[in-house]
């Protein structure tokens, strides 16, 4: 996708990001809200990320460090700060939405591509997820597979699943391309 530049959220986002996300899930009851959204945030600014196409707001994807097996719950919002990505800890991959005028480029492959080399950089061993929306397939074509022992909030409804991928050392891969 050309003209597309990945940078960090800022305070100046959150009107894009909590249209995207209301337009995304509020018909499958999955929408958190502006505040439970910017508590994510908060716990980890330096893993949230907006994607910009020709200048404008094109999607946001939002993670933070989580313990393995573990998620956020969807009716609540983070307490405190989360500790830092790095070694010996998963990051959790919390939410990716791409605006409706932006898809079907790769724009979310370039944005879990974009957070997949930061997890390598903070020496994360693995990204973790919850596919919502059946996209459980998708999620296995990109390396991640289902851990069917994590126990999944009741607010992601009985559809979803916890998802895991290992992460080693970066490699060319042409799912992302």
């Amino acid at each position: 996708m050309t003209g597309t530049r990945i940078r960090l959220l800022r305070e100046a986002d959150w009107d894009d990001v909590a249209a995207l996300e209301e337009r995304a899930y509020a018909a499958s009851g999955l929408s958190e809200g502006r505040e439970a959204l910017r508590s994510r945030h908060r716990a980890s600014p330096s893993t949230c990320f907006v994607l910009e196409h020709a200048g404008g707001f094109a999607g946001y994807l939002l993670a933070l460090p989580y313990p393995l097996l573990h998620c956020p719950d969807l009716s609540l919002a983070e307490e405190g700060a989360v500790r830092e990505a790095g070694q010996g800890r998963n990051l959790h991959l919390h939410d990716v939405v791409i605006a409706e005028s932006a898809r079907g480029r790769g724009a979310a492959r370039r944005l879990v591509g974009h957070l997949e080399e930061t997890g390598r950089a903070d020496r994360c061993p693995t990204l973790s997820l919850v596919a919502v929306h059946g996209s459980r397939t998708l999620w296995s074509r990109l390396g991640y597979r289902v851990r069917p022992e994590a126990r999944l909030p009741a607010s992601y409804g009985t559809e979803a699943v916890y998802m895991v991928k290992p992460l080693g050392p970066a490699v060319n891969d042409p799912a992302l391309d």
